[in-house]
């Protein structure tokens, strides 16, 4: 059964590459939204195995948006990676506090993004 994995993100070409991996490289359906609030209701609807959120977004930025999630008992159990270019220590352990499943990091590898994903959910 293929998995279902909503990317949020609001820069187009990292939506693109993202979804082109994990389509091509595992064969998973992607759902993608642009905005925090998009997100909130496309994870509401279709309900993905996981959701790949991007930290720095405008208007709802990647935390906002994962307690927004949480506050939804229609998204309260869909696993949250995070996306995010910042890679300083106090701001992982910031993302980390969350409660989110990982963090994954900007520029990601194509060919290993789906494999970084089900590595963080113990999907092997």
């Amino acid at each position: 059964m293929a998995r279902r994995i909503l990317i949020i993100d609001d820069e187009d070409d990292i939506r693109e590459v993202a979804a082109l991996s994990l389509e091509s490289v595992s064969g998973w359906e992607v759902i993608k939204a642009n905005s925090g609030a998009q997100g909130l209701a496309r994870a509401a609807e279709h309900q993905p195995d996981a959701i790949l959120l991007d930290v720095m977004m405008p208007g709802m930025d990647g935390p906002t948006t994962f307690k927004e999630l949480r506050k939804n008992p229609a998204t309260v159990q869909i696993p949250v990676l995070l996306l995010t270019a910042k890679v300083q220590g106090t701001d992982q352990r910031r993302f980390a506090d969350l409660g989110v499943e990982a963090v994954l990091f900007k520029p990601f590898d194509p060919l290993t993004l789906s494999k970084q994903i089900a590595n963080a959910l113990g999907w092997n």
